[in-house]
């Protein structure tokens, strides 16, 4: 493994370049800055959750979506970079730069550097979760084809995506198709272009692979189809809702993990807090389907009742489903905590930023 000094991300072909180098810093001196957690933030913390220092709630949360904000801005400096090879026939590159572009959290990556930051001490070098980053933008990759896919005709039939008109829409069906198996193919190989121990990277890839494939994800989508128009029990419902959704979040926490060396008992509580959030993540947005502003969401509201699927809300009402977000959320707070009790080399600002951003993610729904 090269030394610190020498961590540049390697862009591979299909997703390269920056932008001829002007005036923009390497991506490795750009996540350091804004990943950073800033000492204020570990003391706001400790004082609003150990001490109770309610009235200072606030400011805890003002600063963690000031952090939140740079992580995202480095991601997307990132994103901007790929799919800009001549190789790539420039209709496709433009449908496939159109989705991956077009916003969202980047909650996948930034969940999978943070995963990574939390365990890089088991990498026994500096700042050794910066090779993580090639997975990160993957992942987001990944999720953007999902969202394609998802958004077909022959699926969900969606004609808006975060604020604008869906790839299907702006192009045209099979293009859309085509865009969606790009961006899974290319994240993968760009996943294998990761400067880590073989060791490290190809469980990372199979977790990923896992719970992106039938296993995972496209099989949530084919019990997503099937219960159209049946209602499902609230069992079935996780199911589906673990596969569709919760998988991909779940990995990009354990992926972060399995890329440096963690522990067979640090990868399952890290699992068990990506699992929990991605739970928390899908009633979240089954509440939004009904309470929400399709202006402020990015996409149209009320898709969920008009094509008679079976929802948390639907099964168990708006006033509980909101109150089992926050119990899953909760869960994934304990998880990050009770693996403090047991692994004292975790980096401790990571975390609180983990167990903060599952915090928060619950009270999306009031």
């Amino acid at each position: 493994m090269p030394q610190q000094t020498e961590i540049l991300l390697h862009i591979p072909t299909a997703a390269k370049s920056l932008s001829n180098g002007t005036a923009m810093q390497t991506i490795h001196t750009l996540f350091l800055e804004n990943f950073a957690i800033p000492q204020e933030y570990t003391a706001l913390f400790d004082e609003v959750y150990l001490q109770q220092k309610k009235d200072r709630l606030e400011e805890l949360n003002s600063l963690h979506k000031a952090i939140m904000k740079k992580r995202l801005q480095a991601v997307e400096k990132v994103l901007e970079t790929m799919l800009l090879d001549e190789e790539i026939p420039s209709r496709l590159s433009e449908a496939m730069r159109y989705s991956l572009l077009a916003g969202g959290k980047r909650l996948r990556p930034i969940l999978c550097l943070s995963a990574a930051k939390l365990c890089a001490a088991s990498c026994k070098e500096e700042n050794a979760w910066l090779y993580a980053i090639p997975f990160a933008a993957a992942l987001e990759m990944i999720h953007t084809y999902s969202l394609i896919h998802d958004d077909l005709p022959a699926m969900d039939n969606d004609d808006l995506r975060r604020g604008k008109p869906t790839c299907h829409k702006a192009f045209d069906e099979a293009t859309a198709i085509l865009a969606g198996d790009g961006l899974l193919t290319d994240a993968f190989y760009f996943m294998a272009d990761c400067s880590l121990p073989a060791q490290n990277v190809l469980p990372s890839l199979q977790i990923i692979a896992k719970a992106v494939g039938s296993q995972g994800m496209v099989g949530g989508q084919m019990l997503d189809m099937e219960a159209e128009r049946r209602t499902l029990n609230l069992e079935e419902l996780c199911v589906l809702n673990a596969k569709k959704t919760g998988a991909l979040i779940q990995c990009s926490c354990l992926a972060g993990a399995a890329l440096m060396g963690a522990s067979s008992n640090t990868k399952e509580y890290i699992k068990q807090y990506g699992t929990n959030i991605g739970i928390a993540f899908q009633i979240i947005d089954d509440v939004l389907d009904i309470t929400g502003d399709s202006k402020l969401l990015g996409k149209n509201t009320g898709s969920d009742e008009a094509n008679q699927k079976s929802t948390w809300p639907s099964l168990i009402g708006i006033d509980e489903s909101r109150k089992k977000a926050v119990e899953y959320c909760e869960q994934a707070v304990q998880n990050m905590q009770a693996l403090a009790e047991k692994e004292h080399f975790l980096n401790k600002e990571e975390r609180y930023f983990l167990q903060k951003t599952a915090h928060d993610m619950a009270y999306r729904v009031y």
